[in-house]
């Protein structure tokens, strides 16, 4: 397939520029991977959606105040978007700047702080700081809200744009499909014996970089960190056990889970992933998908066509649209059960 295969038109007034009161108040487009029904729900009735047995596994990175700007000794002022930490003091970033950057560039910092780029890596520079990178973005960061949200971040955003069981430091965006779980919900899924389970995959920057090539084969995934505990490879293969079903909670789920999973089952990781899926990908680790509506074009949606169907997919955006669902990080959400495999589909 090719990357014009991925678009749709999209009314800019449907992409969500504020978050609802309400997190799960949402809206929630059901679709059948199998058949390609649609149901147009609520977020708020996921419990009844579920089953009793079944297993949330939920990303709980938790983003960080990614977003800062640095002048160089010449007086060039530097806008820098963390892309991910290599240690304590140093990180790579991508940066935006009246010339390209350099080694050995030495930058000064809101609050008096200093850093210096000490090596360029494709598109991203290595910085070094005279302090603790986090520590110092959780005083003089910004909230890095996605490009497409045309206004500036505020103090509302700190909260909103972080899921409500967010604890691991480290990503520059929000896990999604995940903001529309609040205290109340998570209650009544545990209430109707849906259990959960943490994955971390601290989203990148590079999760809003656009699909350049048309030839897919050719395109290259930004690499995230990624960790799978033990703990959660334990109630997954407890889930399975049970007859109960994997729901991953947003596309950063399902590429944690696929790097990793064998034919002896999923295990305990600490690396990164740079996995790229695609209509294609045979899946062998989630039995359902909760995800946010994703942009033309981008390797998120490619990720949901291959799970439910490129057709049936396509054609649920196509009906988003036209009920006026909200788009994207502030928008509704989708419940995506998986289009059969190749061998069931001829049976």
């Amino acid at each position: 397939m090719r990357r014009t295969d991925f678009r749709y038109e999209l009314p800019p007034e449907l992409i969500a520029q504020e978050p609802l009161r309400q997190r799960s108040a949402s809206r929630l487009l059901v679709l059948d991977g199998r058949t390609g029904g649609l149901e147009d729900r609520r977020f708020s009735e996921l419990p009844q959606l579920l089953r009793a047995g079944d297993l949330l596994v939920l990303n709980d990175t938790r983003v960080v105040r990614a977003r800062l700007h640095a002048q160089k000794a010449s007086g060039g002022k530097v806008e820098l978007l963390l892309e991910r930490a290599l240690d304590v003091r140093r990180a790579l970033f991508q940066a935006r700047a009246s010339k390209p950057m350099r080694g050995g560039v030495e930058l000064t910092l809101a609050g008096g702080g200093k850093a210096r780029v000490l090596a360029t890596h494709d598109d991203l520079v290595e910085i070094e700081f005279d302090q603790a990178v986090f520590d110092y973005l959780e005083r003089h960061g910004e909230v890095p809200l996605p490009p497409y949200i045309e206004r500036a971040a505020n103090e509302a955003d700190r909260e909103r744009y972080q899921t409500v069981f967010a604890s691991s430091d480290g990503a520059v965006a929000a896990p999604t499909a995940g903001l529309h779980f609040d205290a109340m919900l998570l209650q009544e899924l545990a209430a109707a014996g849906i259990e959960h389970a943490h994955i971390t995959l601290h989203v990148g920057a590079g999760t809003f970089q656009p699909v350049r090539v048309d030839d897919l084969a050719m395109h290259r995934m930004h690499s995230e960190q990624v960790e799978i505990g033990a703990a959660a490879c334990k109630a997954i293969a407890a889930a399975r056990a049970r007859r109960g079903r994997v729901v991953a909670v947003g596309t950063t789920v399902v590429r944690s889970l696929e790097t990793v999973v064998s034919s002896a089952g999923l295990h305990p990781f600490a690396g990164e992933t740079s996995l790229f899926i695609r209509p294609g990908h045979v899946f062998s680790s989630v039995d359902l998908l909760i995800t946010n509506f994703h942009l033309p074009e981008s390797t998120l949606l490619m990720l949901v066509c291959a799970f439910g169907g490129y057709t049936h997919v396509m054609a649920a955006y196509a009906h988003a649209v036209r009920e006026r669902y909200r788009f994207f990080s502030y928008g509704d959400a989708m419940l995506v059960t998986p289009q059969p495999v190749a061998s069931e589909a001829a049976a």
